[in-house]
């Protein structure tokens, strides 16, 4: 267990920092290695790969090894409607705003429109060259840009993260059959389906996982512990004999155990006390964020 934990954590630091220094190179391909060598077909988990001849169960992928295997990029990357990016044009100062409003190190750059990506731009590199005595640069975001991978949303999520080692970058533009742009993915997404969430000290802040947007009307996160919403209202979700409580733990279980599939954006789920649940934000494979509507509202 050891010799995983550590490289988890390498992992980790690795999807939020650049290039990591000499000396953790050799963790790194430690742990990518021992990742592929479990990968590896052997027989012995040939008769899981026919994923389609039977249903999906209503339940949140539980992250380990296999997800790299079995999972592909259209299964995690952000859709482009919810991709931050910036335009090439963008002045020095709109930069600066983009980066502080989104909390990200990495944005994608385009030009006109997302649909013609140029690269994409590191915070480490725009800080270091302008933001030490840098106000009398004259601004030239082209010359920031570093080269972005370009992915098919069908391939394997272990086939992209032995190419992001390979090319050493931490992110990747879906591509669609037309050539447009589908969504993005980073290597972050990829670790968090074998290791699980990873949050660093920026996400404190969203240790409350849910709030109060109206009288009798919360938006909720969907992995929000069930027993500590159901404090909140003070109303008991899991009290009919159709709901197994031993199954589930989250809000999020908790829809997609009443739906019997994973519903999708903009999907309503009505509970049997009257709770209505609207899917705010979801992907093929999971629930992210509800507005829950009490009875009383």
């Amino acid at each position: 267990m050891g010799d995983t934990d550590d490289g988890s954590r390498g992992a980790a630091q690795g999807a939020q920092s650049e290039e990591a220094p000499d000396q953790s190179d050799e963790q790194k391909g430690n742990f990518f290695s021992r990742l592929f060598e479990a990968l590896s077909p052997n027989g012995e988990g040939d008769d899981d790969g026919n994923d389609s001849a039977r249903p999906a169960p209503p339940t949140i992928p539980m992250p380990g090894m296999l997800n790299l295997r079995r999972m592909r990029v259209e299964d995690v990357s952000v859709p482009k409607a919810d991709i931050v990016a910036a335009p090439v044009t963008t002045s020095k100062d709109d930069l600066v705003a983009t980066f502080r409003d989104s909390g990200l190190t990495r944005l994608p750059v385009y030009d006109g429109t997302l649909d013609t990506p140029m690269g994409f731009v590191n915070l480490k590199d725009f800080a270091l060259k302008y933001g030490f005595e840098g106000d009398a640069m004259a601004f030239d975001l082209r010359a920031l840009l570093r080269p972005l991978l370009f992915v098919p949303p069908s391939m394997t999520l272990g086939i992209l993260l032995q190419k992001m080692q390979a090319d050493r970058t931490h992110m990747a533009l879906v591509i669609d059959e037309y050539g447009g742009t589908d969504g993005l993915v980073t290597i972050e997404d990829l670790i968090e389906q074998v290791v699980g969430a990873i949050e660093d000290e920026h996400d404190v802040d969203e240790v409350k996982s849910f709030s109060l947007e109206s009288p009798g009307v919360y938006i909720a996160q969907a992995k929000t512990a069930l027993e500590d919403f159901e404090a909140e209202i003070g109303m008991d979700l899991t009290r009919h004999e159709d709901i197994d409580e031993e199954e589930i733990d989250s809000l999020g279980g908790l829809v997609m155990m009443l739906s019997g599939h994973v519903p999708v954006r903009g999907e309503v789920i009505i509970h049997p006390d009257g709770p209505e649940f609207e899917v705010l934000d979801a992907d093929p494979r999971r629930i992210k964020r509800l507005r829950v509507r009490l009875s009383q509202a």
